[in-house]
């Protein structure tokens, strides 16, 4: 690593923000959180709770999280002295535009200013700031939650300095993330468009009725989930085409793939009312905590074969 990383800010304590706060604490960084929430002192205390047990299960040694982690009372305050900021704001490009305004002006001259943003580019909130302010602003965007799910977008804007990529990148790496540089912005990066474009079929094939919404979730987590989980689209199209490879699988499977037609989810109002409570039927049943505790326990439990996998190897 090229520079250390002892304080890390972490702007507006919702899912994601709580997530990353555990998550930077669990390896040994100071925290200081802020959020206008009046319950932040709660929220803050559950967070730990809840995620401490899995970051356990993960080999990080959580003796004295608490300790580590501080409640600021503003913004100014929680980036006083940090070294990193993530910032977990609405995705508002007005909002996140004062907010990075109040970040370079506030916060160290040499701390890296990140964004969890899901689809909106840094470009689009660093106009107005200059040069060698916008130098040191890029995205490192998530998934939920992140104290759990390895990836993050490290996308840099189109004045973002080679040395905050790399930053951020050694940043993500040292807290046992998996950072994937994006070298061209494009709205919602790559992963969330790669889940758009699945979503838009499943919906649509349900709203077909070809399919329920549960009997959806069976088939990717029986079929796709597992294998791409493992291997990615590509490669698994590379394995799928035999010894041959991607080339055979293209040149002759590849017409008949592109020739089906995708469908298009319906934008009536009474067809998407039956879709929610086709969902709402298939697990409303289950509360907000207890799908996210299954879910939670099922992503810990591949991690942990894909480490046991990936140790055979080695």
């Amino acid at each position: 690593m090229t520079r250390a990383f002892r304080t890390a800010a972490v702007i507006g304590a919702g899912t994601i923000g709580l997530s990353w706060a555990t998550l930077f604490a669990a390896h040994g960084l100071t925290v200081e959180v802020t959020d206008p929430r009046p319950d932040l002192a709660e929220a803050v205390a559950e967070a730990l709770d809840r995620n401490a047990p899995q970051l356990a299960a993960r080999g990080l040694d959580v003796t004295g999280l608490a300790d580590r982690v501080h409640l600021a009372a503003d913004v100014a305050e929680a980036v006083r002295d940090a070294d990193v900021v993530q910032e977990n704001g609405p995705e508002r490009v007005e909002f996140k535009r004062d907010l990075f305004a109040t970040l370079v002006r506030e916060a160290p001259d040499h701390a890296l200013l990140l964004s969890s943003s899901s689809a909106i580019p840094s470009s689009a909130f660093t106009r107005e700031l200059p040069d060698e302010a916008a130098a040191r602003v890029l995205i490192g965007h998530p998934f939920n939650p992140p104290h759990l799910v390895p990836l993050v977008e490290v996308v840099p804007g189109e004045r973002t300095g080679e040395d905050a990529v790399q930053d951020a990148v050694d940043f993500y790496t040292s807290v046992g993330r998996a950072p994937v540089v994006e070298r061209k912005e494009v709205p919602g990066f790559v992963g969330n468009r790669l889940q758009n474009a699945l979503s838009r079929e499943a919906v649509y094939l349900v709203e077909q009725g070809v399919v329920t919404p549960e009997d959806l979730d069976k088939v990717m987590t029986n079929s796709l989930g597992l294998r791409w989980a493992t291997v990615g689209p590509f490669l698994g199209s590379h394995l799928g085409g035999g010894p041959g490879g991607y080339r055979h699988l293209v040149e002759h499977i590849g017409a008949s793939m592109r020739q089906m037609e995708l469908g298009t989810p319906s934008q009536n109002k009474e067809e998407q009312e039956r879709l929610i409570e086709a969902v709402e039927k298939a697990y409303g049943s289950s509360t907000y905590p207890e799908l996210t505790e299954t879910r939670d326990r099922r992503q810990l439990a591949v991690l942990s074969a894909l480490d046991g996998a990936d140790k055979e190897e080695n």
